[in-house]
């Protein structure tokens, strides 16, 4: 009897353990979500996500239809940076900092790495967004 209990109250927490997220209406591409966006299904993909805090301010990279699961791919940052969007390109390394004007080449949110073109030597590099909309190289 006591075993019984014990795999009922195991499905059960399994249950609500494997909630996924889904779209609660048509969510277009660099749409950023808002809770009003998610509705949770009880099953779904091991891929899809679980937690509203991990889909809430995070922008839609695709079109996801009304009822199909959020899934980490499917979402990024928001942009920060449009594409032909002029930046500002830094790279520092120890005390120096070096700036220049840049075009994006690329939209970026904060934390993707985008290809930029430095506007005053025609030079394209790769720079990570930061979080101000900054375009920073790295040193190699």
């Amino acid at each position: 009897m006591m075993l019984r209990i014990l795999l009922i109250f195991l499905a059960f927490t399994h249950a609500a353990a494997a909630e996924t997220l889904t779209a609660k209406r048509l969510i277009r591409a660099q749409t950023v979500l808002s809770a009003d966006d998610i509705d949770t299904r009880p099953d779904g993909p091991e891929t899809a996500l679980t937690d509203p805090s991990e889909a809430i301010g995070r922008e839609a990279r695709i079109t996801i239809y009304a009822g199909h699961p959020l899934r980490p791919e499917d979402l990024g940052p928001p942009t920060l940076v449009d594409r032909n969007q002029r930046v500002t390109l830094l790279y520092r390394s120890g005390a120096l900092t070096i700036s220049a004007e840049g075009r994006a080449l690329a939209r970026g949110g904060a934390g993707d790495e985008i290809r930029v073109m430095n506007t005053a030597s025609k030079t394209t590099v790769v720079a990570t967004i930061s979080e101000t909309g900054d375009a920073i190289v790295q040193p190699r």
